[in-house]
């Protein structure tokens, strides 16, 4: 009886141990939504079997609909995984060679008869990036962009190197893997989604929308002025097409990432090649570490939507988020939920920030422009608060670290402020701008 007694105490204790982590976890993600750092999902697989699914937030902003764990938000990049996969589905059935070279299908692409398939999941084309790359981008971001239309403004761009001489990330080249894909199949992309993967693995949210429809369950993404979310407009979803218009689920990215690496999709050789990494990035996955724990996914983030899954083969372990409200850095996030899983030390962050005077505020606003850098950065006060705005984009707020330093941790910027000058730092460069 003993015995017994001593396994009954064992099984409880461990599963208050479970009950603790998840309820530690869903204290951060409570904690970031309550102090408007963040909106969004997360869902956590263990053993293959979601174990943690919770949603924080707002789906759409003029009904005050909140979010479920099933409301479908847009992941970006992570479609790239989903259209590597499908590629190679295509390789294994023989329809495609990863040594098919591009001018099979788009002869009019600068080097086409010098890049392959497999030149295309791994990025090392030289096809310069539509998104990031072309200057008149900006002009097709909300209408829609027709697949002529589209590959006549690939076909224009010079190579920016020689195919597979390195990396360069194009989101050109997932589009044109998925024009390959229906010019094969004779299927639109979204068909080839439905029946390639959501059927086979029993998806519930996974689909490529035409646009945001909330009364289907789908939710917008949100930016934070510095005192309240505003929603943020909608892209035409044809722009980003096979390299980022998913909408998904983090339940649903989940249970695809388990399928996908426990063979489900595709043979175990195309995964082995999905695996293999070229200047870290794989076809259509790249790896996460994690302690010594190695996760293979993906991130994306178009609009204000911002996502990142990934799976450990080994513990069958899975994580994925996708946030819709987008104030605090994703990765910082990831830590915070991986830290508080696995049972390591992890205090939850400062987001309250410094108190600056005010006299100290009107001191810093103003424009300010750089020798360095071809935009000027305008700093305004809103309701005791300093927000940035450089010159064509968004303005975002600043959380105050000390009387002179103020950051914006979701895009990782720094400023710190002196007399009638600032200084940016972003992604280990620094620049300095003057008042104007």
């Amino acid at each position: 009886m003993k015995k017994l007694l001593l396994l009954f105490l064992f099984g409880l204790s461990s599963v208050f141990a479970q009950t603790d982590k998840f309820q530690k976890i869903d204290s951060l993600l409570n904690f970031l939504y309550t102090n408007n750092k963040f909106m969004g999902s997360l869902s956590i697989l263990e053993k293959d079997k979601i174990v943690f699914s919770k949603a924080y937030g707002l789906a759409e902003l003029s009904s005050g609909k909140k979010l479920n764990p099933a409301t479908k938000l847009k992941i970006g990049s992570i479609t790239k995984t989903f259209t590597a996969t499908m590629i190679m589905q295509l390789v294994d059935e023989k329809k495609l060679s990863l040594d098919t070279k591009l001018s099979q299908f788009y002869p009019k692409v600068a080097n086409a008869d010098k890049i392959t398939i497999a030149m295309l999941l791994h990025h090392r084309t030289g096809i310069p990036d539509f998104l990031n790359d072309d200057p008149t981008v900006a002009q097709y971001i909300y209408i829609e962009n027709k697949k002529a239309d589209l590959l006549k403004r690939i076909e224009g761009y010079t190579s920016a190197f020689e195919p597979d001489s390195q990396f360069k990330y194009s989101n050109s080249n997932y589009n044109l893997l998925g024009y390959i894909l229906e010019d094969i199949t004779k299927k639109s992309y979204a068909e080839n989604l439905h029946t390639r993967i959501v059927k086979k693995l029993g998806l519930k949210n996974t689909l490529l929308p035409l646009k945001i429809e909330p009364t289907q369950n789908e939710g917008y993404s949100f930016t934070f002025n510095g005192n309240t979310w505003e929603q943020t407009p909608e892209w035409h979803n044809s722009l980003a097409f096979a390299a980022g218009a998913i909408a998904s689920t983090s339940d649903d990215l989940n249970l695809f990432l388990s399928g996908l690496f426990n063979g489900k999709l595709v043979s175990p050789a195309a995964l082995e090649q999905m695996k293999t990494m070229r200047d870290n990035y794989g076809k259509g996955l790249i790896i996460a570490p994690f302690d010594k724990r190695k996760f293979y996914g993906h991130t994306g983030g178009i609009e204000n939507f911002r996502a990142a899954a990934g799976y450990n083969m080994e513990e069958k372990t899975g994580f994925a988020i996708v946030v819709n409200g987008d104030n605090f850095n994703r990765n910082e996030i990831m830590i915070g939920v991986l830290s508080l899983f696995y049972g390591n030390d992890y205090q939850f962050p400062d987001v309250k920030g410094f108190t600056v005077s005010e006299t100290l505020r009107t001191k810093y606003v103003g424009t300010y422009s750089s020798k360095s850098l071809p935009i000027k950065i305008t700093i305004a006060e809103n309701n005791g608060a300093l927000t940035a705005q450089a010159t064509g984009q968004s303005s975002f707020p600043l959380t105050a670290k000390s009387e002179t330093e103020f950051v914006f941790d979701t895009a990782g910027i720094q400023m710190i402020f002196g007399d009638q000058k600032m200084v940016l730092k972003q992604g280990g460069m620094e620049f300095e701008f003057t008042k104007e």
